[in-house]
């Protein structure tokens, strides 16, 4: 570990202390939204994510084994949501073109074509959730 990380330590508990062992079990990305109940009915209805954890004003869906998005209502949440969205969620698909057919049908905004891009490895299109958060969606190449 870096020196860096134990500036600040200030006694000798704090400095003989350790990293938990074990991996971390589970990922949840949070996102904030003015309107929780448009944004619940695009991840279900639209991305057809499954609802995993309900906390009321946070709704944590299941993209993957150990991967979730949470949708916060902003209204309560730790932060507020913002116009500006420097967040884009990225999701890993097996077929990136059945998903642009399925996506471009549900008339969402800011869609993209679909392209390669070789020196990534991946081909992947983007559009934007009912806020403007941008979402990718990605297969390799």
């Amino acid at each position: 570990m870096s020196e860096n990380f134990l500036i600040g330590q200030t006694d000798q508990s704090e400095a003989s202390a350790q990293r938990p062992p074990g991996c971390i079990e589970l990922a949840i990305t949070f996102i904030y939204f003015y309107d929780l109940s448009r944004a619940m009915a695009f991840y279900e209805n639209v991305l057809g994510l499954e609802l995993a954890i309900d906390q009321g004003w946070s709704k944590i869906y299941k993209i993957s084994a150990a991967a979730h998005v949470g949708l916060v209502d902003q209204a309560v949440g730790m932060h507020r949501a913002n116009d500006i969205k420097p967040v884009q969620l990225c999701l890993r698909v097996a077929d990136v073109d059945a998903w642009h057919t399925w996506i471009a049908s549900c008339a969402v905004q800011g869609i993209t074509s679909p392209k390669s891009n070789r020196q990534l490895g991946i081909r992947a299109f983007v559009f934007n959730d009912p806020e403007g958060y941008q979402i990718e969606v990605q297969s390799v190449l």
